[in-house]
Order: C-alpha cells, then sequence, then structure tokens
C-alpha cells in the first residue's frame, strides 16, 4: 500500500539554488539581515550576501573552476561559510561539505572519493587540511582560507583568502546548468551500510526538499533562527541554512554546539525558531543553565538528525511554552521526507506524516509485502521506504551501493523500521542498518571494526550502539583478545580515539571470548546490543 502526504503537492520551480534563493531578491529583501556571526556580531545583509556570492564565484571561475568540478569545503558555521558554498554553486560547482572533526586521512579519503579539485578551510584547521591535501594530491595553490589566517602552518606558502578574493570584485560566470542533472552536493553519509559514500544530490533535489518543507515548517521573515547545528551536515545545509535563506529570515551563526553561548544568542538575540538535535533538547530540558536565561521568544523547536523521545520532547515543549515537531530525514533525502504536523494531532514520538510531492511505504523484509495499516492501533511493523522528487541521484561511482538502496520502482531504502499509528501516522521503531547515531552524526560500525582489527593484540572485534539518553547511542566494542593479551579497555578507547574523529571514538569496551555470527558467518548484533553492560575486562 503506497501512502501519500496529506498536504496537496506543491509547485517545484526548474531552476538552479541560486535562482531559488537570491533571483527574487528585491529592494526590501536586500535591506534585510541575512547573516549574523554569534562570536562577533558581524552582520551580513541579503543584498550584501548575494553580491560576495557572486564575487567569489567570479573569482573561483578566474582560477579555472570549471561547472561539474568539485569543491571541499572544511569550515565551521560562519557568514563566510555561506558565502563559499553558495558561490561555489553559482560558479557551477559541486560542493563536497566535510566534517570539521576529521583527521587527515579521513579528509584525504573524502577529497580522492570525490575528486575535489579545490578545498576551502579555516586557519585553525589549515594544518589538518594540509596534511590532507598533501595526502590528495591537492596543490597549495588550491587551498583557500575563508578568514586570512594562517594560524603559523606552512609560513613559505601564500594562501589565497576569501576577503582578497572578494576584494577583486569579478563578477560571476555565465554557466549552463540543468537542475535535474547538475550536482549542486556532494555530502557523505554511511546510508544504510558501513562505508562513507559521496550522496548525490542535484539542484532539483535540494530545491524540492526546500519548498516541500515551506509547506510544513512555518517560517517567517520575522524568524531568527540559531544556526549552531554544522552546515556540512544535511540538516545543517538544507533545512537551517537555505530554509531559513528562502523564507528570509535572519541566520546567527555558532562555530560549535556551546550550551552557554547557544543560550545566550537565544535570550539576547530573542531567538524564535529552534532546530535541535535530541541531546541539545536534553540540554534545553534539564540543564540547569537552560533556567538562568530568558528562552521566552521561542515560538517553535523542530528535531531532527535522531530519534527523539515522546517524554523528552513533551517535557522540552512545556519548558519553554512553545510548539515542538520531530521530522525524520536522511541525507540521501535532501533531507527531510516526515514531519509531525503543527496542530498537535499526533504525539511528538512520531514522525508524523510524509512532507508533500513524498510517497512511502512500509516493507515486511522477511516476506518483501507491503504492509497495511490496522483496523484500530499500531500496524505490523515494516521497512519504511520513500520516493519523491527529494530522493538522491545515487551515490557517487558506487553503482551496487545505489542498487541496494535505490529500487527499481524509485523508492528509496531507508533502513529504518516503522509502523503505521491509528491517523496514518508513523511511528520509527528499529532499524535494520547497522548506523550508530552518537549525538546527531553517524558512526560506521563497519570503519570501526575494521580499524579494531589492525591492532595486533585484537583478533576479531565489533561494534553496536547502546542506548544513552544524552548522546542517543554510544559506539560499544566487543572485542577478542589474541590470547596471552593483557589489553585493557583503556589501551583500546585510547588506539581508536587516536586514529578517528571524535564523534567515533569507542565509548564502552567490552571483552569477550567469541563474536556470536550466524552459520553464514553475519555478525548477531541484535544479541549484542540486547547484553547489560559488563565491568570492562
Amino acid at each position: 500500500m503506497i501512502l501519500r502526504s496529506p498536504l496537496p503537492d506543491v509547485d517545484l520551480p526548474d531552476v538552479t539554488v541560486y535562482e531559488l534563493l537570491f533571483g527574487a531578491l528585491d529592494d526590501g529583501d536586500r535591506e534585510r539581515v541575512a547573516l549574523v556571526d554569534g562570536i562577533t556580531g558581524r552582520t551580513l545583509s541579503y543584498g550584501e550576501l548575494a553580491e560576495s556570492v557572486d564575487r567569489f564565484a567570479g573569482a573561483l571561475a578566474a582560477r579555472g573552476l570549471r561547472p561539474g568540478d568539485v569543491v571541499a569545503l572544511n569550515a565551521p558555521n560562519s557568514p563566510e561559510f555561506v558565502v563559499a558554498f553558495h558561490g561555489i554553486l553559482r560558479a557551477g560547482g559541486t560542493v563536497t561539505t566535510v566534517n570539521v572533526l576529521y583527521t587527515p586521512d579521513e579528509i584525504a579519503t573524502q577529497l580522492r572519493d570525490a575528486g575535489a579539485v579545490r578545498y576551502v578551510t579555516v586557519g585553525p584547521l589549515l594544518p589538518t587540511g594540509l596534511a590532507a591535501t598533501a595526502e590528495a594530491g591537492l596543490p597549495a595553490a588550491h587551498v583557500y582560507l575563508l578568514d586570512g589566517a594562517d594560524n603559523g602552518a606552512a609560513k613559505k606558502e601564500t594562501y589565497e583568502t576569501l576577503p582578497a578574493m572578494l576584494a577583486e570584485g569579478l563578477p560571476a560566470p555565465a554557466v549552463a546548468i540543468d537542475p535535474a542533472t547538475h550536482l549542486a552536493a556532494l555530502p557523505y553519509s554511511s546510508g544504510t551500510t558501513g562505508r562513507a559514500k559521496g550522496v548525490m544530490l542535484t539542484h532539483a533535489n535540494l530545491i524540492a526538499n526546500i519548498c516541500q518543507n515551506e509547506k510544513v515548517l512555518p517560517q517567517t521573515t520575522a524568524e531568527t533562527v540559531p544556526a549552531v547545528l554544522p552546515f556540512f551536515h544535511i540538516y545543517g545545509m538544507n533545512v537551517i541554512l537555505n530554509g531559513t535563506l528562502k523564507a528570509r529570515g535572519t541566520l546567527i551563526t555558532l562555530p560549535r554546539f556551546d550550551l552557554a553561548d547557544f543560550l545566550r544568542v537565544i535570550q539576547d538575540r530573542r531567538c524564535t525558531f529552534l532546530y535541535v538535535a535530541p541531546p541539545m533538547a536534553v540540554a534545553l530540558t534539564k540543564h540547569p543553565l537552560a533556567r538562568e536565561h530568558d528562552l521566552s521568544s521561542v515560538r517553535m523547536v523542530v528535531s531532527g538528525a535522531a530519534p527523539l523521545d515522546e517524554a523528552l520532547g513533551e517535557a522540552l515543549a512545556d519548558r519553554l511554552g512553545c510548539r515542538l515537531l520531530q521530522g525524520f530525514g536522511m541525507t540521501e533525502l535532501s533531507p527531510v521526507s516526515h514531519l509531525t504536523p503543527l496542530d498537535g494531532s499526533v504525539s511528538v514520538g512520531s514522525i508524523g506524516f510524509a512532507v508533500p510531492n513524498v510517497e512511502y511505504r512500509l516493507v515486511d523484509p522477511e516476506t518483501g509485502r507491503e504492509v497495511a495499516p490496522a483496523a484500530d492501533g499500531l500496524s505490523a511493523t515494516g521497512e519504511l521506504q520513500v520516493r519523491g522528487p527529494n530522493v538522491m541521484a545515487g551515490y557517487l561511482a558506487d553503482p551496487e551501493a545505489t542498487a541496494a538502496t535505490l529500487l527499481p520502482d524509485g523508492f528509496l531504502r531507508t533502513g529504518d523500521l516503522a509502523r503505521l499509528g491509528p491517523r496514518g501516522e508513523v511511528y520509527v521503531v528499529d532499524r535494520l542498518k547497522e548506523l550508530i547515531k552518537y549525538k546527531g552524526y553517524q558512526v560506521p560500525p563497519a570503519e570501526l571494526e575494521a580499524l579494531l582489527l589492525t591492532h595486533p593484540e585484537i583478533v576479531d572485534a565489533v561494534v553496536v550502539g547502546y542506548p544513552d539518553e544524552a548522546a542517543g547511542e554510544l559506539p560499544r566494542a566487543f572485542v577478542v583478545r589474541r590470547p596471552g593479551a593483557a589489553l585493557t579497555a583503556d589501551e583500546v578507547k585510547t588506539f581508536v580515539a587516536g586514529r578517528v574523529a571524535p564523534h567515533k571514538k569507542v565509548r564502552i569496551v567490552e571483552f569477550t571470548d567469541v563474536v556470536p555470527k550466524s552459520a553464514s558467518g553475519k555478525i548477531l548484533r541484535k544479541e549484542l546490543r540486547s547484553l547489560p553492560l559488563g565491568d570492562g575486562s
């Protein structure tokens, strides 16, 4: 049974992302404040933003960037990130956004896989970036800095900076872009399997989800939105950044989630619309610091990136005296497919209904049959599968993974198990996929398992998620030691921590004599997930 959004389809313009967001600016829009640096207080109006985007596009084109070239953007949230992101798109390039916590090896892997020909970063990240670009074979002349600071690194090299490039005043190039096929963004996601893959999102994909979300997220020009969730993540990129720009609201950028800064910005800037992940919801609800700030300006909170518990959602809405919505999405969906409705007719523990232009179904993973709604109560469980204009074009240079995720009839397998409620609302109950969600970040178990097996005293290992109220899930490793080895849990944690980004660290280590596997050799992860915590010995 194929289900649809209760809302009518919306018209999707055949334009580029730049044309959608900046093509119809009037005099009033140009004067409106688009961006505020939450740390320094610097502001950028919509007119100044559009002009800077055009100039950066012109500077890139003058330096040889061609339509279709991939540019890596590795920087925390700031007004300059926005200029760079949209300037690359304006020049006809494709942006592959890079997690700011990545190690040089992780960055280099993404640069090579994406085929990036330019690398844009900030001074504090330059040493890491230089190690990565050297490994990936990118010349120093193709490294650009947003902030003009070299952080004391590689003083023999002179890196071009965003301020100097904008000062050249070059016009944006005339480029021919087919929104339906031209890649706008290439974020990396582990999808339903362990290895991170480039998710090919066209201009049409991003535009579709911006327009779909407009009908379910009631932002206005009066909105002030703290942008603390990272723009390099699809949630921050297309929901928070692009969605707010489309509504002509004001974004207050913050480079990282620091509770004191977040609360200060909400209070001092009288923020009205919050986008959060569940760990932020926990802090806003339970941390004593939250009660020391005036948060009365907030009228709406939207939670995404990981499941939000119903009781926590209701407690946060009550604490702030506002409406709370929960959304569901994934990078491959640009990202939103479902959202709880504004009328409060269904539980905030659900993900509500599909956004406009989206079809979905639940499919029994054992039988392959579609799950029908129940006469009353909850339906049987099935994998949530989604079809719509926001569904990715596929995984970059990975036809096998694409075929496993995108079905011939256009439905995308989310890897999430769900049930239908009495009103047709959707409840996500479990995951088919092995991906761990730590504070909204994706942690691929396969990557950590491969790393653990490089340790000379480890003969087998498996990593699963362990439920945690604050983080969502903690990476929990079950390790089989080499006979006679005296390896400790702390030594395992240290070994992993030195080789991966902070969110991928193993937080719990359990030693076991054997990793349980089926007759076919498949790891029985469900058995491990249900085990109580041991003493780590």
